[in-house]
């Protein structure tokens, strides 16, 4: 029986903190790796599939941004993660 949770055998990289702006809009991450990206970084990695856990989608004004993917479990959404400096 194949098991359908990939995440236990994904090597990829996953974000673990973020950065934001006055705003509380997300303006940098950084990756289980210690990598800090700025966010036309992590979106183009992200569209490249070299982290996990999140996704890039098409907003109402056009504009390609980075969300977590969808499993349920708000403690893992972006905005709930640690800020880092």
């Amino acid at each position: 029986m194949e098991s359908t949770n990939n995440q236990q055998s994904d090597t990829r990289e996953h974000i673990v903190a973020v950065q934001k702006n006055g705003d509380g809009d997300l303006t940098a991450f950084k990756t289980s790796e210690g990598r800090v990206l700025d966010y036309e970084t992590a979106l183009q990695d992200v569209q490249a599939g070299r982290i996990a856990g999140v996704n890039a989608f098409k907003g109402r004004d056009g504009e390609t941004y980075i969300r977590g993917d969808a499993d349920g479990d708000p403690s893992n959404n972006l905005d709930q993660l640690p800020l880092f400096e």
